[in-house]
């Protein structure tokens, strides 16, 4: 009798420790990783120096000048671009080693992270773009005569982009968007759909690349903005 009072006890006592060890042993899943929070903040294996937002800004707004805002881009955008980078079709010190480090989870969860976000309110460039009426035709219409596509086919007419594959120009800086286009006029950027962009940059004049980078900076269609209303020199 005292041997089985004795192990009923033991099974009482020691089943629930037996229980929570066993339960303990499943792995918990960190919502911070899930969310791709960890490698924006930190980096991830390429280390705090190549933290997201300490170019992108923790809004991922960018810096107004040559880091891009990432904020609200499409999800598989921001994971192309990633893998781009990763194999030499985009090419920038820190974004290149970012990006060769990180697996193809981790771009999937930061570029989540970013998507996720709200894009910031639109904001006007405080220089005063040149040309705005040619550059207005030239973002809007193209020119059929040089075979230039208009830009607001592929990206919106108030740069909203068209369909995930075209991503947005609000909130981009002048100064981005001129090197961009600059890169794919030169041929050192390329990966886009049928070579779109670099058909588009290369039909570009050299002097049409800045002040069309401040009007899509301005933004398009700002027709009640008069100090925008200036003629081409």
């Amino acid at each position: 009798m005292r041997s089985v009072y004795s192990s009923t006890l033991r099974s009482v006592a020691f089943g629930p420790l037996a229980c929570l060890a066993a339960c303990g042993a499943a792995p918990v899943a960190d919502p911070f990783d899930d969310t791709g929070e960890l490698v924006a903040l930190s980096g991830a294996d390429a280390g705090p120096e190549a933290a997201c937002h300490t170019c992108h800004g923790l809004d991922g707004s960018g810096d107004g000048a040559l880091a891009p805002r990432i904020a609200g881009l499409d999800v598989g955008y921001i994971v192309r671009q990633l893998g781009f980078y990763a194999d030499g079709q985009r090419r920038h010190p820190q974004m290149s080693w970012l990006a060769s480090r990180l697996d193809s989870a981790e771009r999937v969860a930061v570029a989540n992270y970013y998507a996720q976000m709200r894009s910031p309110p639109e904001r006007w460039e405080s220089s005063a773009p040149s040309c705005f009426e040619y550059m207005a035709k030239l973002y809007q219409d193209g020119d059929p005569d040089r075979g230039l596509q208009a830009c607001a086919s592929c990206h919106g007419s108030r740069g909203q982009g068209v369909g995930p594959g075209n991503p947005s120009l609000t909130n981009q800086s002048a100064r981005y968007i001129a090197e961009q286009l600059q890169r794919w006029r030169d041929g050192r950027r390329y990966g886009d759909a049928m070579g779109a962009m670099q058909k588009a940059a290369a039909g570009l004049r050299e002097n049409e690349i800045r002040p069309l980078s401040d009007y899509i900076a301005g933004g398009p269609v700002p027709a009640d903005r008069l100090e925008f209303q200036e003629q081409c020199q």
